[in-house]
């Protein structure tokens, strides 16, 4: 397993823009899947991105297709979630999370590791 930290959470007014960190510790970190997934109040924590070990393939839910992008920087053990045009519905508890099975980008199924969350809020 790898230990994950988020960062760059906070607050935005809607249509801002935030850019979220997930600095990892362990071994092999570029052997990992990564995702994002998030956990609005009341509601279950779901998959909003993902990529793949190498970067070359990514997951986007169809509510952030074209306003999140999701990268990765194998040579520091960080990946990114830049977020754009953000919006109310954005607003929730964001988690950073690996795993060194494979499988399916959209599938939320493998993951073992886990960030403890970074809030974010957008304000309308």
């Amino acid at each position: 397993q790898v230990q994950l930290v988020e960062s760059g959470g906070g607050l935005v007014q809607a249509g801002g823009s935030l850019r979220l960190s997930c600095a990892a510790s362990g071994r092999s970190f570029s052997r990992y899947g990564m995702g994002w997934f998030r956990q609005a109040p009341g509601k279950e924590r779901t998959l909003v991105a993902a990529i793949s070990w190498s970067g070359g393939s990514v997951y986007y839910t169809d509510s952030v297709k074209g306003r999140f992008t999701i990268s990765r920087d194998n040579a520091k053990n960080t990946v990114f979630l830049q977020m754009n045009s953000l919006k109310p519905e954005d607003t929730a508890v964001y988690y950073c999370a690996a795993r060194s099975s494979g499988g399916y980008l959209d599938s939320t199924v493998g993951y073992d590791s886990w960030g403890q969350g970074t809030q974010v809020t957008v304000s309308s």
